[in-house]
C-alpha cells in the first residue's frame, strides 16, 4: 500500500514538473513572439556625406524598415511620416530598385511615369496608393550623366514666371509644365485606383514636392500630401484654394525652402521643421540669426544656426546639406524610433 501511493506521489510530481516546463516554454514562447512583434527600432546614423554618398539614390538604404511594425494605415489622419520620406527618397531611384522596395512593403502594383522632366511612381494594392514624384536630375547620381535631362529640370526650375492655374491663383510656370507632361497618362491611372476604392497619398522631395502639391491640387481627391524640402509653388491666391491636407517638412536651413522668391509666391500646407538638433517642431527654433519671416510664411527665413548633421567635408553650404533627400528621411526615422507604434 505504501509502495503504491509513492508510486502514485512520483507520478503526480512527473506531471507536476513536466506542466511546469510545458507552461515555463509557452510563456517564453508567448514572449519571444511578442518580442518579434514588437522589436524596438534602432536610430539610423548620419552619414558624413562626400561626392560619392552626397546625390541619389542611395542603393545601401534599408527602405521601410518597419513595415511589419508599422504598416501603411490608408485611412489615417496622419500618414506614417517615415515611410512617406523614405517613399520620395525611392522615388530618385531606377524602376527595378523602387520596384523591390515597394513590393516588400506591400505595395505589389508599380507603375513608372516618364514624360520629360517629370518622373514619379505609383506603388498600390487594394487599399490605397503613394504617389511619390521624383525631385530634379542634378540631385541624382548616374553612371553616365543624361545631359537631356539635366537641362530639362533646370530649365523647369529656372521658368519661374507665374501663369495661371485652373483651379484659380497663379503658379510657377515651369512646375505647371512638368506636370502638364505627365498628367496625361498619370490621371486615368489614379482615377482607376480610386474607383476601386483606394486612398491617393502624394509626395515628393524638391521639384517633387512642388509637384506633388500641383498634383494633388489637380486630382482634388488626395487623401493627404507629404512633401520634403518643397520650394514656394504659386501665388496667395493658389494658397487659399489649395485645400488638400498637406504636411510640409522643412530641414534646417534648406535653401530650396526659400525659393522662388517670398512676396510673390507663398507656401502652403501645414509647416513642420527639423530642428538643428534633429527633433521635429511646430516652428523653426530661434536662433542669434534669426531675421522676420515674411508675410503670411512660418519662419523659412529664420535660420537654424549649427546644424544636427555630422558635415561634409567639402566647401559646401550648410542650406544645400540640409536639401538632402536621405537626410530628411534618417530625421523623420530617428524621431518616430522611440514612439510607441500606432501614436505616429
Amino acid at each position: 500500500m505504501n509502495h503504491c501511493i509513492t508510486c502514485i506521489r512520483n507520478v503526480l510530481c512527473l506531471v507536476m514538473v513536466v506542466s511546469i516546463l510545458i507552461l515555463g516554454d509557452a510563456s517564453g514562447a508567448m514572449i519571444s513572439t511578442e518580442r518579434s512583434r514588437n522589436p524596438i527600432p534602432r536610430k539610423k546614423e548620419i552619414p558624413v556625406f562626400t561626392w560619392a554618398n552626397l546625390a541619389p539614390p542611395y542603393l545601401e538604404y534599408d527602405y521601410f524598415e518597419d513595415h511589419d511594425l508599422r504598416p501603411f494605415q490608408a485611412d489615417a489622419a496622419s500618414f506614417n511620416l517615415a515611410k512617406l520620406a523614405e517613399a520620395s527618397t525611392l522615388a530618385y531611384a531606377d524602376k527595378a530598385f523602387a520596384v523591390e522596395w515597394f513590393k516588400k512593403a506591400g505595395l505589389d502594383n508599380v507603375r513608372f511615369f516618364d514624360k520629360g522632366s517629370s518622373q514619379c511612381f505609383v506603388a498600390s494594392n487594394r487599399e490605397f496608393a503613394v504617389v511619390a514624384f521624383r525631385g530634379s536630375e542634378v540631385w541624382r547620381r548616374r553612371g553616365k550623366a543624361d545631359i537631356r535631362v539635366v537641362a530639362a529640370d533646370f530649365m523647369t526650375n529656372a521658368d519661374f514666371w507665374l501663369t495661371d492655374w485652373p483651379k484659380g491663383g497663379k503658379v510657377h510656370r515651369g512646375f505647371k509644365t512638368a506636370l502638364d507632361e505627365v498628367w496625361g497618362d498619370l490621371f486615368p491611372h489614379l482615377a482607376a485606383l480610386q474607383r476601386r476604392g483606394c486612398k491617393i497619398w502624394m509626395t515628393g522631395h524638391s521639384l517633387g514636392a512642388a509637384l506633388a502639391t500641383l498634383a494633388s491640387d489637380r486630382f482634388g481627391e488626395a487623401q493627404g500630401v507629404y512633401t520634403f524640402g518643397s520650394p514656394r509653388v504659386g501665388n496667395r491666391q493658389f494658397m487659399e484654394n489649395y485645400s488638400i491636407r498637406c504636411y510640409r517638412f522643412v530641414n534646417g536651413d534648406d535653401i530650396v525652402s526659400r525659393v522662388p522668391p517670398a512676396g510673390l509666391y507663398v507656401h502652403v500646407g501645414e509647416p513642420i521643421f527639423i530642428d538643428h538638433e534633429g527633433a521635429i517642431r511646430s516652428r523653426p527654433a530661434a536662433t542669434a540669426m534669426n531675421v522676420l519671416p515674411s508675410v503670411g510664411e512660418h519662419g523659412e527665413n529664420m535660420p537654424l544656426g549649427n546644424s544636427h548633421s555630422p558635415r561634409t567635408p567639402l566647401f559646401m553650404p550648410d542650406a544645400v546639406i540640409d536639401h538632402v533627400p536621405l537626410l530628411y528621411a534618417i530625421l523623420i526615422w530617428n524621431n518616430l524610433a522611440d514612439l510607441p507604434p500606432g501614436t505616429e
